[in-house]
């Protein structure tokens, strides 16, 4: 069993597609996950890209994705480390690699930018690693 940890584009990327990812896979994210995908949804609502609806029904999809949601002291340490160790000015996305440093075996993003900084301190794969 592969333990990743998702980003929320992936996370939104699989609510669009519906994805179904293989139960052979675990998938975890800090618990800021929610309050990211949600962020973006009504964004993308207020621009007119989704109805409310449609953001419903990916947050649902979302709900029901077996998603391990993590954030305890360890974790913002770390994350804090990492922080300073790639020179990032807050710490939302280096919790993400936090996790992936304690939990999992490798970060998923299909973010170019992203992935470069994070294969400085963890394992990156792609979308379609994980749906493989």
């Amino acid at each position: 069993m592969a333990r990743y940890v998702i980003e929320p584009e992936v996370a939104l990327t699989l609510a669009a597609r519906e994805a179904r990812v293989p139960a052979k896979h675990q998938l975890f994210a800090p618990t800021l996950l929610r309050s990211h995908v949600l962020a973006q949804l009504y964004a993308a609502v207020q621009r007119g890209a989704l109805t409310r609806k449609e953001a419903n029904a990916r947050l649902d999809y979302l709900r029901g994705l077996q998603v391990r949601l993590l954030g305890d002291r360890v974790l913002q340490r770390v994350a804090w480390d990492i922080a300073v160790e790639l020179g990032w000015h807050d710490t939302f996305v280096a919790e993400y690699l936090a996790l992936t440093k304690l939990q999992a075996d490798a970060l998923v993003t299909d973010n170019a930018e992203l992935a470069t900084a994070a294969r400085k301190v963890v394992t990156v794969v792609n979308l379609e690693d994980l749906l493989s």
